[in-house]
């Protein structure tokens, strides 16, 4: 009985990384981000690709979504403004997992709230569910009371890319944003 106390209090204790480190969870070795090209919120074509020399921050989500997707975007925003002046070598991008509703006008009056500079990213069905295969993203469609009453399960941590393209990291759901900035910058002095 002891032993199993010991492992959960081991397991609870949260592991703290030396200041050159990444506190998520670590590809090993980096990878190339797969690329991918869909329609940006801005209303032009989004090629992942155009980012490299920044560090991207990779979620997916829907804009109807009521606790995660929220939360996870303010947790980033939060995390760039603690970044300061080195913010602008940061760039959120947010793919949804819902095109039926997420069109490119809601997608980009939805993450303004956040931050202006979050761009989100929309597409067919096909498209979209070829980017989550690419990055392990499970989403599953769960249905209300009427035609438009749905929501989505989904995969809820974000990837963080590095300036040259590769992913670096999984930062899971629920991670702080002095986290997230701490990670983004040792990725930035890459």
């Amino acid at each position: 009985m002891k032993a199993f106390l010991l492992a959960l209090v081991l397991l609870a204790t949260p592991v703290h990384a030396s200041e050159g480190e990444l506190k998520a969870g670590v590809f090993d070795p980096p990878r190339a981000a797969p690329d991918f090209s869909l329609k940006g919120s801005d209303g032009g074509e989004l090629k992942l690709s155009a980012y490299r020399g920044k560090v991207v921050v990779l979620g997916f989500g829907f804009t109807h979504c009521p606790e995660v997707c929220p939360t996870t975007l303010a947790t980033l925003a939060k995390a760039r403004k603690k970044l300061g002046s080195s913010a602008d070598g940061m760039q959120v991008v947010y793919v949804t997992v819902d095109p039926q509703r997420d069109d490119p006008g809601r997608m980009r009056s939805y993450l303004a709230v956040f931050e202006p500079s979050f761009i989100g990213a929309t597409g067919t069905p096909e498209a979209l569910a070829k980017v989550r295969q690419d990055y392990g993203v499970v989403a599953t469609r769960w249905k209300g009371k009427g035609p438009e009453d749905y929501g989505f399960d989904h995969s809820s941590f974000v990837y963080l890319i590095d300036r040259e393209g590769r992913l670096r990291a999984l930062s899971p759901y629920g991670r702080s944003a002095d986290d997230i900035a701490h990670d983004v910058a040792i990725l930035l002095k890459k």
